[in-house]
């Protein structure tokens, strides 16, 4: 696999993990109350608050597991940019 296709998989699947926290995060947020002894129990759309936690903790693993692998296939342009940027900085 090519590094240009391996960037768009890891950049796709990172950008549907980052929809998938929103929207769990804005329904436990919202729609949920908070601070129940059983919280876990009330339900969104037939989906308990519980399953809504487990999906938006798994999500957010994977995507900061994403975010890694995005910094990797990217670390010779950011050090590169690091560079010129210092290098700018001492020619001013």
């Amino acid at each position: 696999m090519t590094k240009i296709k391996a960037n768009i998989i890891v950049d796709f699947l990172a950008a549907i993990c980052f929809l998938v926290l929103a929207k769990t995060g804005f329904i436990m947020s919202f729609f949920f109350e908070q601070g129940i002894k059983q919280g876990g129990y009330q339900e969104f759309f037939g989906i308990t608050k519980r399953a809504y936690s487990e999906i938006h903790n798994w999500a957010g693993i994977i995507f900061f597991i994403l975010i890694l692998l995005h910094v990797i296939l990217h670390w010779s342009w950011i050090a590169n940019m690091i560079k010129n940027l210092f290098k700018k900085n001492i020619q001013s």
